[in-house]
């Protein structure tokens, strides 16, 4: 096997059923400290039992520690943030099964290294020994990476474990995705976090004593992300150790870790899922739960101009004519921001966000387009009325062109009631229907007016 292969696969990790409650190599062992291997990694959870979270997959009863119990290891895509346990419940499960654990990242690997690991697992086979193939961030993987694995998932050669940070849905190809069962992770809860400060703090010989408030700024940067806590305590500790100090507050944390932004993927189920509420939030008209979201967004390291479009969007897909003015008042916003930039521009953001949430609401224009659309894709391409089309030229005049046009502003209140601007043959649709609120009510009594006039014109005549 090359070097290249051997840097990509895992050696064997610790067992998960260790003698005398020690962890397997004494990583974990608070005396002895492995002082160059990071936090995270020697803290690792070595039994089912010390795994933090994931209750509602791990707890008695519940579906992947019934899986683990079945005695038949199964493919599975582990689905959820980072930092909560995807990687350690698949090599829990190689340990579980006995099985070789193969690790490959779909950032660093390509075809080369898949067709390694199945060689890999083909002597296995040879030996009676089942495999366990890990690929890290599988949504990486393009189709063709994917489409690698499924004949060996089908023949049984391999186990697969997926673990992905994206909606599997989007970014795993179908037919690798009816061949697993997909997993859904869970961020660590405030609880389950000072659990795992706890254990931190008692099992890793670490120098600190972190007070009250130092405790609670740690697990509001962890963000439910456990990993990210120990990588946090861990240089606490180094910071720590320099300074000569043990007891260290909030002013000491705040002084030592470099200002961390909330876990916050800017092309991920993160951003789509924030994306998604402070839409739903202005839409509701809930200005408080708007700001909410839209600053989480501004403090995860969201684009503000991103934020501006989307309020223009915002503005005509759910306020539209019942307040026009919302538009003009996220433009001038966007064009504010532009000007002056972050953090003064943002406010102008902010109080284009607010108008939004507290305008009236319709979608009468964006369901009125989408009828609209469908209508034209099904329909035939039919001829503009001869009496709606201009006559520029002579020939043109002779032929008809415009001849019967009505021209509004000479008309009765400026509308040529009974005229027709549909093409010969079309039935007349519906497709925009205003709301009563805000200015979209009167709009919807004045269409309701000249369609009364349009009823009289077009009353037959006896």
């Amino acid at each position: 096997m090359s070097s290249a292969t051997t840097d990509l696969f895992d050696s064997e990790p610790p067992s998960p059923f260790p003698a005398s409650g020690k962890r397997a190599g004494g990583e974990g062992h608070a005396s002895t400290p492995a002082t160059n291997v990071p936090l995270a990694e020697r803290l690792r959870p070595a039994t089912f039992d010390e795994v933090i979270g994931q209750s509602h997959l791990l707890g008695a009863g519940k579906p992947l520690r019934l899986a683990f119990e079945s005695g038949q290891p199964h493919s599975m895509i582990l689905w959820g943030p980072p930092g909560v346990g995807k990687t350690t419940l698949a090599r829990l499960m190689a340990h579980h099964f006995q099985a070789d654990f193969i690790q490959i990242s779909a950032v660093l690997a390509g075809v080369k290294e898949i067709r390694e690991a199945v060689e890999r697992a083909r002597v296995n086979r040879q030996m009676g020994r089942q495999t366990i193939l890990f690929v890290d961030e599988v949504h990486r993987f393009n189709k063709a990476q994917q489409d690698a694995f499924l004949p060996h998932v089908e023949s049984g050669l391999i186990t697969f474990i997926g673990a992905t940070t994206e909606n599997p849905s989007f970014e795993v190809v179908g037919a690798l995705l009816s061949r697993a069962q997909i997993y859904v992770l869970r961020s660590l809860d405030q609880t389950e976090l000072q659990t795992l400060l706890d254990r931190a703090l008692s099992l890793a010989g670490l120098d600190i004593q972190p007070d009250v408030e130092a405790r609670e700024l740690l697990l509001a940067n962890a963000d439910g992300d456990g990993r990210r806590l120990l990588n946090l305590l861990d240089q606490l500790n180094t910071a720590a150790r320099v300074s000569g100090r043990r007891e260290v507050d909030a002013a000491f944390v705040e002084a030592s870790l470099a200002q961390s932004k909330r876990r916050f993927d800017k092309g991920g189920d993160t951003f789509y899922d924030q994306i998604s509420a402070l839409h739903k939030s202005v839409r509701g008209s809930n200005p408080d739960a708007s700001l909410y979201w839209f600053t989480r967004m501004l403090d995860g390291g969201a684009d503000p101009l991103y934020l501006g479009r989307r309020l223009l969007r915002m503005a005509s897909e759910d306020i539209g004519l019942a307040d026009p003015r919302a538009l003009s008042i996220a433009l001038d916003a966007v064009a504010t921001y532009e000007r002056l930039g972050s953090p003064e521009g943002e406010l102008a953001l902010v109080q284009a966000l607010l108008y939004l949430a507290c305008a009236p609401k319709s979608n009468a224009a964006y369901v009125a387009y989408g009828a609209a659309r469908r209508f034209v894709e099904q329909d035939g391409s039919r001829s503009v009325p001869i009496h709606l089309r201009n006559a520029p030229t002579k020939l043109m005049k002779e032929m008809g062109f415009g001849r019967e046009y009505r021209y509004a502003h000479d008309e009765p209140e400026g509308y040529a009631a009974g005229e027709h601007y549909f093409p010969e043959g079309v039935v007349e649709p519906s497709f925009y229907a205003p709301t009563p609120r805000g200015l979209e009510g009167k709009i919807g009594e004045r269409l309701e007016h000249l369609r009364h006039l349009d009823k009289v014109a077009r009353k037959p005549t006896k």
